[in-house]
């Protein structure tokens, strides 16, 4: 996950609620009907992802595998 500041050539776009995803199509597979939301526990605050293909992830969060 990164900020892009122009639509990268070629990627998927997807918008709602002002928030505007830009998937590359190499990557759309892997995250196909993943829920997108933005949430506040406590200080901590972002974006949480429910990704419906994970068979296991690592212990932070940032890996998975379908």
């Amino acid at each position: 996950l990164e900020f892009a500041d122009e639509t990268p050539a070629g990627d998927e776009v997807f918008t709602s609620h002002g928030v505007t995803v830009f998937v590359d199509p190499k990557s759309l597979p892997y995250i196909d009907g993943t829920e997108l939301d933005y949430a506040r526990e406590g200080l901590n605050e972002g974006f949480k992802f429910n990704n419906p293909n994970v068979k296991n992830e690592c212990g932070c969060g940032e890996s998975f595998n379908v």
